[in-house]
């Protein structure tokens, strides 16, 4: 890579994540899922400073509409401020923790949650309107309930939550993975939400944005005080994934998301096989 002009593979790298951009807003997943596992695996930078940038992606992704989910009503503090106390401490441990193991085990590990996330976005089935019989007692002494007006039903629901304890055990070991790997939160906190807790979709889909604007900036900051992030890397991928979502969001009432959510897969089983045949050695 060093033999060619700097400016050439920033704006390569524009261009790339421009599409991963258009791609993730179309498939309904963070940028930060697809960032890391991708550029890590096809480009050849070092995987600190994609992990990082990786970080910086999902960040931002996550803090542009937070404060039009909060004035929709479609995130709840309540319900937000444990489970990103909880994340938050996982994904600084997970952050301490991939700067000090080796490369090889990172890239593996990488390889084999990648593949994994795939199967979760092509597999995964959630519920509008989740059955919780009855919120247990932990959810009760927090006040975790609200209630969600759906304009598109014109229709009011109830909500409230269970499985609480081992909901914030999950958050802690996402935050732990989004840490060491660089792929933020977004990519797990909707299923534990939805499925798991029982969270309207929309409310977990709301909460689940708010959440990666507190979780992934504790990560970002301990990379950014051991120097891993590189502005030539960061900067024009923040600026791609960003211009991407903005014509992606145009793009998505043309597009099948089924269809796109497939093809995102696909993609993603690529680059993990890649991540794991570099962190083995096999392929470099």
């Amino acid at each position: 890579m060093l033999e060619h002009a700097w400016w050439v593979w920033v704006l390569i790298l524009f261009i790339f994540t421009f599409f991963l951009g258009v791609l993730a807003v179309m498939g309904g997943i963070g940028g930060g899922v697809l960032f890391t596992p991708i550029v890590g695996s096809f480009f050849s930078f070092h995987l600190d400073f994609v992990r990082s940038a990786g970080l910086f992606v999902a960040l931002t992704g996550s803090m542009v509409p937070a404060s039009w989910i909060l004035k929709r009503g479609l995130a709840n503090f309540r319900l937000t401020l444990p489970l990103a106390l909880i994340a938050s401490v996982g994904s600084i441990v997970g952050a301490l923790i991939g700067l000090i193991i080796p490369t090889w085990i990172t890239q593996t590990l990488l390889g084999v949650v990648t593949l994994f996330i795939a199967a979760l976005i092509v597999f995964s089935k959630r519920s509008e309107f989740p059955e919780v019989p009855k919120p247990d007692k932990i959810s009760q002494k927090l006040g975790i309930y609200g209630i969600y007006h759906d304009p598109s039903l014109n229709a009011v629901f109830e909500w409230w939550i269970h499985r609480t304890l081992p909901s914030l055990f999950l958050f802690f070991m996402i935050g732990i993975v989004a840490g060491m790997l660089g792929l933020g939160t977004g990519w797990a906190n909707v299923p534990v939400l939805n499925v798991v807790m029982g969270c309207p979709l929309k409310i977990a889909a709301g909460t689940s944005k708010f959440l990666m604007s507190i979780t992934d900036t504790s990560a970002a900051l301990v990379y950014l005080n051991s120097g891993s992030v590189l502005p030539l890397i960061t900067v024009p991928s923040v600026l791609g994934i960003m211009l991407g979502s903005y014509v992606g969001i145009r793009l998505l009432a043309r597009v099948n998301p089924k269809i796109v959510r497939v093809i995102i897969g696909a993609i993603l089983v690529v680059a993990g096989v890649k991540s794991l045949l570099k962190g083995f050695g096999i392929w470099v």
